[in-house]
């Protein structure tokens, strides 16, 4: 977690590092482009102009929406200086610049600020780390799909390759559409302090939130070992939470194929937040547990 003073600047950085890009890694893209076709070059000129645009504009607006479209934009820029630097039109700054900016978005203190864009006054959102399982290799291969589906059709299409550009937009735009989905749900995964007690937010792993009201909540603390409470994790890394209750609670978790859910009971729970510390801090302010 970043210090208080840096943490309250953060937001005001990655704004001002992601207006840049046009200086620092415009150049080396617009050179990278020099020999492609007029069309080809005006459609992706108008594409990457139309990505700074809304990753500008993500980090100006605070919202989960926000954080998975600078997750998906950041990533490609870097990935496209790369490939400009691979092209014979290598520039440091650009892709140093780019890596820089996927680092800045990718940490948790982006993700702070984005899910308590929408959030009540008297809440206070923290987010949850992705699912282990996710991380090596399915959320990747989403996010090149994504991204490979949403250019390749129009390219190809301002290349006159008319059949593999409409079959590229008629299969690739909609498979985007549905995988852009999917990784917004990682977005959407916290948990949340309320006046009533604390809520977990995970649309992953649940069918309904899971409220625990002040009274039920005995202790919030690192999860042991041995613990027996009921695992919510998903074998995220990172250091586990365990909210331990005074009685059970009905808990219903996502079922893949099964719309119901499973439904259990359980007198505590595991969870996996991006800050920890700070989740323990904002629970000793609130004096909850």
């Amino acid at each position: 977690m970043l210090p208080p003073t840096v943490r309250r600047l953060f937001p005001w950085i990655l704004r001002a590092w992601w207006a840049a890009l046009p200086f620092t890694a415009g150049p080396a893209l617009a050179h990278a482009l020099g020999g492609a076709a007029v069309p080809v070059r005006t459609v992706a000129s108008v594409g990457l102009w139309v990505g700074w645009a809304a990753g500008l504009a993500a980090t100006l607006i605070p919202h989960p929406v926000s954080l998975t479209a600078l997750r998906v934009l950041a990533p490609a820029a870097t990935v496209a200086a790369v490939a400009a630097a691979i092209g014979e039109h290598a520039s440091v700054l650009a892709v140093a610049w780019t890596a820089v900016a996927t680092a800045f978005v990718l940490a948790p203190d982006t993700g702070m600020v984005c899910v308590n864009g929408p959030a009540y006054p008297n809440e206070r959102r923290f987010a949850l780390r992705a699912p282990g399982p996710l991380l090596v290799g399915p959320i990747e291969l989403a996010w090149a799909v994504a991204v490979g589906g949403t250019v390749s059709g129009p390219l190809l299409l301002a290349g006159k390759h008319w059949v593999a550009g409409g079959l590229a937009a008629g299969i690739g735009l909609p498979l985007a559409w549905l995988l852009l989905r999917s990784l917004h749900q990682l977005s959407r995964r916290w948990v949340v302090f309320v006046p009533a007690g604390l809520v977990l937010v995970d649309p992953i792993g649940l069918v309904d939130s899971v409220l625990l009201r002040r009274q039920q909540v005995r202790g919030l603390h690192p999860a042991r070992t041995d613990s027996r409470a009921l695992d919510l994790t998903q074998r995220a890394p990172g250091l586990a939470l365990e909210v331990v209750l005074t009685a059970e609670v009905d808990v219903v978790l996502v079922r893949p194929g099964h719309r119901r859910g499973e439904a259990t009971k359980a007198r505590g729970l595991l969870f996996t937040p991006t800050l920890p510390g700070a989740v323990l801090d904002e629970a000793r302010a609130r004096r909850l547990g």
